[in-house]
C-alpha cells in the first residue's frame, strides 16, 4: 500500500477510531491521547503492515495494545515501595479493628465462624487467609489445584452470607 493510500485509509479510520478509545478510556481526553498515540505509531510502523490483511483490525489491535500497556505502566507506578532505612511505612501500626469492643466482638464472630466451617473448606481458606499459595495448599493436602481453589472460593461465599448485614 503506498504511503498516501496508507494516510487517507487512517484517516478516514478516525472517527471509528476516537469511539473505540473513549470505549477504552471512558474519557475525553485520555481518548484523543489514545488516538493520536495510535495514530503516530500506525504512521511509524507504516512498513509493518501486511498488504491484503484488514487495516481497521491492524489499526485497533494497536490501539488496544497500546491502552493495555499505558494501563499496565500507570499500574505499575502506582505501587508505593518502601524505601525508607527501617522500613518506617511498613512497620506503622494497621488498625487491627479490635480499639472498641464491638471491633474485638465482630473479630471473634469472623473466627468463630471460620471455625465452624466444615474441615474440607476451613483448612484451606485458613491456610490461604495465612498467606499460603494454592499450590502450596494443594501440595500439603494433596489435592488437585481446581480443588483447592473453589474450597476456598466456596468458604469465602459461606462467609460472606453469613456476614451479609455487616455490609
Amino acid at each position: 500500500m503506498g504511503t498516501a493510500k496508507f494516510q487517507s485509509n487512517l484517516m478516514a479510520l478516525q472517527a471509528n477510531m476516537l469511539n473505540f478509545a473513549y470505549m477504552l478510556t471512558s474519557n475525553r481526553d485520555d481518548a484523543y491521547d489514545l488516538l493520536q498515540d495510535t495514530t503516530l505509531k500506525a504512521l511509524d510502523n507504516e512498513d509493518k503492515f501486511a498488504e491484503g490483511t484488514n487495516f481497521k483490525g491492524w489499526v485497533f489491535t494497536i490501539m488496544r495494545n497500546i491502552f493495555i500497556n499505558n494501563y499496565r505502566r500507570g499500574a505499575r507506578q502506582a505501587t508505593v515501595v518502601d524505601t525508607t532505612e527501617n522500613l518506617y511505612l511498613l512497620n506503622i501500626a494497621q488498625d487491627s479493628g479490635m480499639e472498641t469492643p464491638d471491633g474485638s466482638y465482630s473479630v471473634n464472630e469472623i473466627s468463630d465462624s471460620i471455625n465452624q466451617l466444615p474441615e474440607e473448606f476451613r483448612i484451606p481458606f485458613s491456610m490461604h487467609v495465612a498467606g499460603y499459595k494454592y499450590n502450596e495448599i494443594a501440595e500439603h493436602m494433596q489435592l488437585p489445584l481446581g480443588t483447592v481453589k473453589s474450597r476456598i472460593f466456596f468458604a469465602r461465599k459461606k462467609l460472606q452470607e453469613r456476614f451479609a448485614d455487616y455490609r
